[in-house]
C-alpha cells in the first residue's frame, strides 16, 4: 500500500513556527491549489490544501516562504478523529510533509515610484 501525494500551489499566509511540549518545531501551512478544469460557470476552482512541517523543514519553510509563494509539498495524508466541546465528532484531513520545495516567490508590488512613465 501507498500513501504519497505531492502538491504545488501557493502559500495563503505566512508560515509561523512554534515549539510543542516536546521542544519540537510544527509549523502548518495552507497551499491554494488550482483545479485543473473549469467548472460549470468557466471558472476554476481552487482547493485549499492543510499541511504540517516539523522541525528543519518547518523552521526552513517560515524563514525562507510568505504568503503567495509557489510551493511543492510531498509528504503523506493524515486524517484525525476529534471532539467538539458539544460532543461532536469531526475528522481533519492534512498532509504530513517529508519534503518542501520553493518554487518562485511572489513578485514585489511595484510602487509608484517604480512606474515608468
Amino acid at each position: 500500500m501507498l500513501n504519497q501525494v505531492v502538491v504545488v500551489g501557493r502559500l495563503v499566509r505566512d508560515p509561523e513556527v512554534e515549539k510543542t511540549e516536546s521542544g519540537k518545531d510544527r509549523t502548518f501551512i495552507t497551499v491554494a491549489v488550482p483545479r485543473a478544469y473549469k467548472n460549470e460557470n468557466g471558472e476554476y476552482d481552487t482547493d485549499f490544501v492543510d499541511c504540517v512541517l516539523w522541525n528543519s523543514i518547518a523552521t526552513n519553510t517560515t524563514e525562507y516562504c510568505h504568503k503567495g509563494d509557489i510551493i511543492g509539498v510531498k509528504g503523506k495524508i493524515e486524517t484525525n478523529t476529534y471532539e467538539t466541546e458539544d460532543g461532536e465528532k469531526k475528522k481533519s484531513t492534512q498532509i504530513v510533509a517529508e519534503k518542501v520545495t520553493f518554487l518562485s516567490s511572489k513578485a514585489p508590488e511595484k510602487s509608484d515610484d517604480d512606474l515608468d512613465m
